[in-house]
């Protein structure tokens, strides 16, 4: 019987060159170029993958045209982030929530996903400030699943302040919100079919325990 050497090991992905590295995003070992050109584009890379974490840390989001940016009626200032911002810690960190539920099957959530949810609920709330409602929902299911987890969300923290008698939370408020965190989203995808930089970028303002405004850093100046 032939036993195989390291040296006639060749990378799972390209089978050509041989394996530098493990890969748990396709569970063997692989060469270090096929890491860096199928990470997130053809693997769905684990988010504390140590070669992902790495990449992060070189990774610059291309930019987008100020023409691209949707919803750019909808002003947000530096003031009214402050002066939302425990509103923005809550849909932040339910949206990450979202992101990462294992119900939505994770593994396949990736940022175009986020951005598609994100995209229809302010389409909602734009309605709702018309005096309408209509409530429209991805054809993505990934997507819809995580619009109706924030929609869930809304509900259940206004039903909270009712019964506390405090001040209710407007529409106009959240559809700024919003629309700051989508705008987020747009400057922080890195445009790989399967990337998570934005959710990946969450992690890191919003902590997936309970937190309160002054156990996460501040978006304003993103």
């Amino acid at each position: 019987m032939e036993v195989i050497g390291p040296s006639s090991m060749k990378c799972k992905i390209c089978n050509t060159r041989k394996p530098r590295r493990y890969c748990p995003g396709v569970g063997g070992d692989i060469c270090s170029i096929c890491c860096g050109s199928e990470r997130e584009v053809t693997v769905n890379c684990p988010l504390d993958c140590v070669y992902l974490v790495e990449a992060r840390g070189h990774e610059k989001a291309p930019p987008v045209p100020t023409e691209q940016i949707p919803n750019q009626d909808v002003r947000i200032s530096e003031e009214f982030l402050r002066d939302h911002e425990p509103l923005l810690i809550f849909l932040g960190a339910k949206l990450l929530e979202a992101s990462l539920d294992a119900s939505l099957e994770t593994a396949s959530v990736v940022d175009s996903d986020v951005q598609e949810a994100l995209e229809s609920l302010i389409r909602t709330y734009r309605t709702l400030e018309s005096g309408l409602y209509y409530e429209t929902r991805p054809n993505n299911l990934l997507a819809a699943g995580i619009h109706q987890k924030i929609q869930d969300a809304v509900q259940e923290l206004r039903k909270e302040l009712g019964e506390k008698g405090s001040t209710p939370i407007r529409d106009s408020e959240i559809l700024g919100i919003l629309v700051f965190l989508e705008r987020v989203g747009l400057h922080q995808r890195n445009g790989r079919p399967r990337g998570r930089a934005f959710i990946d970028y969450l992690r890191g303002y919003f902590p997936q325990k309970q937190a309160g405004p002054a156990d996460a850093p501040s978006l304003i100046q993103v």
